[in-house]
């Protein structure tokens, strides 16, 4: 029987046997006996499965990565220590030097860095792309080297919302998968791979702990894309690997298993970014109430963006929940039970303004974060952004006044309450 989406929160990836533990075991533990090098051996080969050591795999990260498999409905995940971690396997599992990336623009500043900086610096090149751009400006972006498009589902902060099937359709012509960061939504609100998104990737920092006890990330494979199919363009994927005893993962593991096996055999063995077997048990904690949480942070992000829209000393809202925002009509498409609690707004009289409010913000915490509990605020222009000149910073696309709000799970009169008192000090 098919389990709903709140069902699956709660008990998906961990059914105990009799007797066992009901809430899963922390298996805090660098490395697995075996009676036999054979036995081992066979784990080594990937002919059995089991564990021999924490970098690549834990059973209570797997616990973990199989009920968000099963909530974004893939057939395979796999944890990893960050969101940005996350990011750069999604995209490094099947690119190499001589490749090349097709991106949004509209995407969380540090995965631009990674992939216009740090990527570029390994030979991987990128062609960012407007959100907004047609099936042709996609198409243009494409060329005979490109592996993979990335984009956001809501993206951090500028809460532009991805089309989905837009994208999918242009990569899919050019047999690319699509890799989509839905850490906003979360799969309660929305599943890219149900619009034909291929991998998809969070920071599970964000709402997924939704606590701000853990930093983690997870990778998702949908299993439907078909990497035998593109055999010249996927070599790692295709083709024998040396490294792990001459594997050929897509033959050997089929579409569904290919990618992540691949992931945790090759990039998890030599870069090691595996999450802590902690920090996967207190995720489950918070994936447990995630259903719950979410409807909570949608609706305090609604009435809190409704409120600002109505402040004389508001300049521009930017939350994809209300009418009259740019992307509306591709929420009601994909977010039809909302998106997310974080709301975007520019204030007028810019960072001296904003300052001024930050300052006065009682309840709001003044923080680098976000998709918290608790409701946070974040000024770019005098904190993470601050070496910049206002023109440096209308260049980079955030003017000196805006504010990234975080709604977390108060009373939405409270918060509104907060932000009165904190506008009337401008």
């Amino acid at each position: 029987m098919e389990q709903s989406i709140n069902t699956k929160c709660v008990q998906a990836g961990y059914t105990p046997k009799n007797g066992e533990p009901r809430q899963i075991p922390i298996i805090q533990s660098t490395t697995f006996k075996y009676d036999t090098s054979e036995d081992m051996g066979k784990l080594f080969d990937l002919e059995a499965s089991g564990y021999f050591y924490t970098r690549l795999q834990n059973p209570t990260n797997d616990y973990v990565a199989a009920k968000i498999a099963a909530l974004e409905g893939g057939t395979a995940a796999m944890l990893t220590s960050s969101g940005q971690a996350a990011n750069f396997f999604a995209i490094f599992n099947i690119c190499e030097c001589g490749s090349h990336v097709v991106a949004s623009s509209s995407i969380y500043g540090g995965t631009f860095n990674l992939i216009s900086v740090t990527l570029k610096k390994m030979g991987i090149d990128v062609t960012f792309v407007s959100p907004d751009a047609s099936e042709e400006e996609l198409n243009a972006a494409f060329r005979d080297n490109t592996r993979a498009m990335f984009g956001e589902t809501i993206a951090n902060p500028a809460l532009t919302v991805l089309d989905i099937e837009k994208f999918a359709k242009v990569a899919h012509a050019h047999n690319v998968p699509l890799i989509v960061d839905n850490t906003f939504p979360t799969p309660v609100n929305c599943r890219p791979i149900e619009w034909g998104a291929d991998i998809v990737t969070h920071s599970t920092t964000k709402y997924m702990d939704g606590h701000g006890a853990a930093v983690g990330g997870v990778i998702v494979d949908s299993g439907k894309f078909d990497w035998m199919a593109h055999k010249d363009m996927y070599p790692g994927l295709t083709t024998p690997d040396e490294s792990y005893h001459g594997i050929t993962y897509a033959e050997r593991f089929g579409k569904e298993g290919a990618f992540i096996t691949k992931a945790t055999a090759q990039l998890m063995r030599d870069l090691g970014c595996i999450q802590s077997p902690q920090n996967a048990f207190l995720l489950n904690l918070g994936l447990e109430s995630l259903h719950v949480r979410m409807p909570r942070h949608v609706e305090n992000g609604q009435a809190v963006a409704e409120f600002l829209e109505t402040q004389s000393k508001v300049a521009k809202v930017s939350y994809p929940g209300l009418k009259s925002d740019k992307y509306h009509a591709l929420a009601e498409k994909y977010l039809p039970n909302g998106g997310c609690g974080v709301v975007s707004f520019e204030l007028k009289g810019g960072r001296t303004a904003a300052e001024k409010f930050m300052k006065n913000l009682k309840l709001a915490a003044i923080e680098t974060h976000v998709a918290d509990a608790r409701t946070c605020c974040l000024n770019p222009a005098t904190s993470t952004h601050r070496q910049l000149t206002d023109e440096q910073l209308e260049a980079a696309g955030i003017s000196a006044g805006l504010v990234r709000m975080s709604c977390g799970l108060e009373d939405k009169n409270d918060l509104i309450a907060d932000l009165k008192q904190a506008l009337e000090s401008i």
